[in-house]
């Protein structure tokens, strides 16, 4: 699922019944209720607080270049594909990537820069709701300092 800065993800809504019309009328959970939503709608969530979270940090700070943060797109994965030893710009726990950078390629009409937060691993290390939320945090401080050559605590103070 991508997720772009400054765009709300679409939902597809997919009914199912069975042949005979006596499936599900309804919703078993309203939908304002927190187990309504699936383990990666949640995960969705926290990535998107997170960045909008940065980006507020960033337009309030004079020193760091919030232009350079507009057109870069965050990604969610569920787990990482196959990388090349050489790659360098993935974020690594013990040799399982947590995030990769995907740089824009320079003087090129190329896609833009890219972070990619991968899902599995990063619930997998957290213990709970706020644990995850702290972890989530951190991987995109820390890819987004990297992207803009700074400082991760320049961007994330708190962290």
């Amino acid at each position: 699922m991508w997720i772009v800065t400054g765009h709300s993800p679409t939902l597809v809504r997919v009914r199912h019944r069975d042949r005979r019309g006596r499936g599900l009328r309804g919703r078993l959970v309203p939908a304002a209720v927190p187990m309504s939503r699936t383990p990666a709608q949640s995960f969705d969530e926290l990535v998107l607080e997170s960045v909008e979270a940065i980006e507020r940090f960033i337009d309030d700070n004079d020193q760091l270049p919030a232009s350079r943060l507009r057109n870069v797109e965050f990604a969610v994965e569920d787990v990482p594909g196959q990388f090349s030893a050489y790659d360098t710009d993935v974020l690594e726990d013990r040799e399982v990537p947590l995030a990769r950078l995907l740089p824009a390629q320079p003087g090129t009409a190329g896609p833009q820069p890219r972070i990619v937060v991968f899902r599995r691993p990063l619930e997998l290390r957290a213990s709970g709701n706020e644990e995850l939320a702290a972890l989530v945090r951190s991987v995109i401080v820390e890819q987004v300092a990297n992207l803009l050559d700074v400082d991760p605590a320049e961007i994330d103070p708190d962290g």
